[in-house]
Formats: C-alpha cells, structure tokens, sequence
C-alpha cells in the first residue's frame, strides 16, 4: 500500500481544478485559500489542516467522477459530512481532495409500514425523527450534537447518543447502506431487510471512518415513539454512590432508555447555561429515563426511585410533565457548549470502560487532574460505561495543550487498563491513533490494514487515521517509555 499522507499530487492543482471544472459548476470547485479555510478541521480544532481542494458535488454521479478522476491521478480523499466531529476524523490532507456531502441532505423516503426511512449521507440526524415524527416514528440514536450532525457522519463515527443505553449504536440501528469505493464503483450492503446473506459488510462500514468508501445512502431503522416516557434525577453527595446506583438499576434487570452521569463541575456549568433545575451543590447527579407503555413505566419508576434511595441518593426528583422532561434533558445535551463557557478551551475524551469500574476510573482521573493540574468536568453515558472528560485548558498558555494531550492520553490508557476501550463513539481519527497501539498488538494492526487494502489497495481513502502503522507504533512505544515527544508531531496546532 502507497503511503499516501505527504507525497506531492500526481496533477498540478490547477490541471485538476480544470478537470473537475468538466463536469462540476465553478462554485462547486474551490481552491482559493479564504475559501478552502472554513474547512481546515472539524470539532476537534485542536489540529488544522489547509486542504489542497475541497469540491461541493450536488448529485451521485458526480460524485462517482470525482472519485475516478482522484484515482486516476492517486489523489487521497477525506469525504466530510457537518465537520461535527472530535477525533479529527475528518482532517483534511494537503495533498488531497476534501469531498464535501453537505449538498446530500434529501430525505428520499420514509416506509412507516416497514419502519425505515432512506436518507442522503448530509441529512441531520434529528431531521430523520422530526420527518418520520407524523407517522408515531423516530430514529433512536441521538448524539448530543444531533441538531447539527449528518446521518453519514454517525454512521462513519459509530456515533451513540444518551439512548443509547436501550436502543443500541448506529450500527445497531442502521439497516443499509450504499456507498463508493476508492475507484468509482457502486456498493450496495445491506438494504431494507432485517439481515442479508453473506458477510456482514454492513457492520464492517459502520465505524470506518471514512477508510473504506464513501457513503452515499443510509437505511436506517424507525421505532414507534413509546406511549410514554418519564425521567428521573438523582443526586449523589459522592461520586462512588452514583456509580453503584447505576450498577444496582441494571443488576436489577432494568435497562433504561438513558442512565446518564455528571460530576459537579458539569452540573454547575450545565445549570449556569440552561438553568434546569440541577441540584448545584451534588457531588454527582444522575438522569434516568424509562419508557414504554404507561403501566410499565410507572412500575419501573417506582423500583428505580427505590434503588436510588437505597443506594444514597440525597434526593431523587420525577418530572411533572414534558416541559420538565425536557428541560433536564437540555442540560445534560448542552453540557459541551457549557463547559465551554467557563473556560477558555476543553479536550472530550472519550473512552469506555465496564460499569464496575467507574468509581475507580473517576477517582483516578480525579487525581491526574491533580497531577497534571487542569481542571475535569465528568459528562458520560453511565449506563454503558462511555466516558466524556472534559479537560479544560487555555491554548493561549505555552505548553498547556500538549499537557492536555498527554493527560487525555493517559485517560484513554487507563480505560483499556481496566477492561475497556480507548472508543466509544467519536472515533479514532488522528486523536486517539497513538492509544491504538495500546489497545491492539500488531498482529491485528495488520489485520486492520489488510482490510484497508481488500477496499482500498493504494490507501487513498482518508488515509493517515483510525489505523497506525507499526512503525509509528513502534516510535510511539520508545515515546510511551521515554515521556519524550508529543503525539501528532506532524500535525499543525492551533
């Protein structure tokens, strides 16, 4: 396989701006450097790229050219969908082609009957249930940032949500999928059907982050929106309550739609910005929706309401109605932007860990944040142990993001110490492609590569994240060892 992340164009870029030009508007070409800027990172800005071109298709067939034409000349791809992700999945290559989805945004067709909904890779992932809400339907997964992020980018990522818990990941939830590869051509996996002969490829391009083809269509699963759903907030006057109050609801064989975790700092920063109605002075809170129908919600309420007071809850609150529903889900949705209003810059982490071992990996993070002294605030899905520390630093501070770096780092460590894994919903991308080599020996590195290569021999798809080479392991190693070097050295920081 080429290396593909530094090596210079096989065309001049004003050769391959007259070639896309043949079949592409002029405005869908861009390659003026106040244009190509708005696309130099996605939401982990952190780390910034100038793209070498960025092209706007606006129908399939376009798109399919674009992909040939990049071939032909072995020019690397980035496909972007809303730029809404925190890996740097979507880091654009200054030698490459960023593809921008952002024009496929068309919902082709909802089938209530068969509870599916086809939509183009640009649509926004709330846009799905706000489409199918006429019918009694939604789309389950649901991430923090679903008012803003596009279905292609959920399905490249993975992506979770706060229901997550009860309804599954994307790929969970996810029945189809076409897409193109590196050359041009049409695949089709999966479809409107619950299963599919032969290998689940499905599931393989689910979480590929961009490595594998372009998505250019999603099938995706609806569900009847419950008869009714109520949530409760529990507050903790420590961390290691709230963490067996989680274990205890799901011990006792329920699963919630959503079982969600915030430490003080985010509670305060939360409370600050939406004004929910958090208790401010908890140590830890939880949020714990049920749904179903009315009678098995009000039974799961009651034994939930019980285990949280056994467990130590100082105070376990129901809302009254919907607009209380939703105001407390506000908060915990808008806990990113909040943190963000109290400090100048915040690094999410996001690691997964076994539910067993929250109170250990929060106390623990609690003192690296001594060590490394730079303030945490805890956001996570606690029912199914997804960590989001919020490491808030000031970028303007010499030193501090390369601090930030490496305690995110060591958060990440920690979670595959424990049982976990350095993912849960966000992706590798370029900031988590150091922990890769924690996590896998290079036995099945190489394995990851050979399917990159079965879709994509010359490694022009995205090429450089998710997957390190063993040499960069190896370097990252002597690093790991040493405390020398910082990850991403060839990376430009903000």
């Amino acid at each position: 396989m080429r290396a593909q992340e530094n090596s210079r164009p096989m065309i001049d870029r004003a050769k391959m701006v007259r070639a896309l030009h043949e079949f592409l508007p002029v405005t869908a070409v861009l390659f003026e450097a106040e244009d190509l800027r708005p696309y130099e990172c996605d939401g982990l800005s952190a780390y910034r790229h100038i793209p070498w071109l960025v092209v706007l298709p606006e129908t399939v067939q376009q798109i399919q050219q674009i992909m040939r034409l990049c071939h032909r000349y072995e020019i690397p791809v980035v496909a972007r969908g809303a730029g809404t992700g925190l890996s740097g999945g979507a880091l654009p290559l200054e030698n490459g082609v960023l593809l921008s989805l952002a024009k496929f945004n068309q919902i082709l067709d909802i089938d209530p009957r068969n509870r599916i909904a086809r939509v183009q890779p640009g649509v926004r992932n709330l846009a799905i249930s706000e489409a199918a809400a006429e019918h009694g339907l939604y789309y389950a997964p649901d991430p923090s940032s679903q008012i803003a992020c596009s279905i292609g980018g959920n399905v490249a990522e993975n992506a979770g949500g706060v229901h997550c818990l009860k309804y599954g990941l994307t790929v969970h939830n996810v029945l189809g999928v076409k897409a193109f590869t590196m050359n041009g051509d049409l695949i089709e996996l999966g479809g409107a059907t619950f299963d599919s002969p032969g290998y689940d490829l499905l599931a393989l391009m689910t979480g590929s982050e961009g490595m594998l083809a372009v998505i250019v269509e999603v099938t995706v699963k609806l569900l009847p929106i419950p008869e009714r759903a109520q949530i409760l907030l529990a507050a903790f006057d420590n961390v290691e309550r709230a963490g067996a109050a989680v274990a205890a609801i799901i011990a006792d064989g329920i699963i919630p739609a959503g079982l969600e975790m915030m430490d003080n700092p985010a509670i305060r920063a939360a409370e600050d910005f939406v004004h929910a109605g958090y208790p401010v002075d908890a140590a830890a809170m939880l949020l714990c929706e049920l749904d179903g129908t009315n009678e098995e919600v009000s039974e799961q309420v009651m034994q939930v309401r019980r285990l949280l007071q056994q467990c130590g809850a100082s105070e376990v609150r129901t809302a009254q109605d919907e607009a209380e529903r939703a105001r407390m889900w506000a908060g915990r949705k808008a806990a990113f932007p909040a943190v963000g209003r109290i400090s100048p810059d915040y690094y999410c982490m996001d690691g997964t860990i076994p539910r067993k071992q929250l109170a250990h990996v929060l106390s623990r993070i609690g003192e690296m944040s001594k060590e490394y002294d730079l303030p945490v605030a805890n956001v996570f899905h606690a029912g199914d142990g997804n960590l989001h520390p919020l490491i808030l630093y000031d970028a303007n501070r010499p030193g501090e993001l390369e601090r930030t770096e490496e305690f995110g780092g060591k958060i990440l460590e920690l979670c595959v110490a424990v049982g976990g894994t350095i993912t849960g919903e966000h992706g590798v991308g370029v900031e988590k492609i150091n922990q890769m080599c924690v996590q896998f020996p290079s036995a099945e590195l190489q394995q990851f590569h050979a399917v990159k290569a079965a879709f994509d021999p010359l490694g022009l798809l995205n090429p450089g994240k998710a997957v390190p080479t063993l040499s960069r392991c190896a370097e990252f190693g002597a690093m790991h060892v040493h405390g020398g070097k910082l990850p991403h050295p060839e990376l430009d920081r903000f």
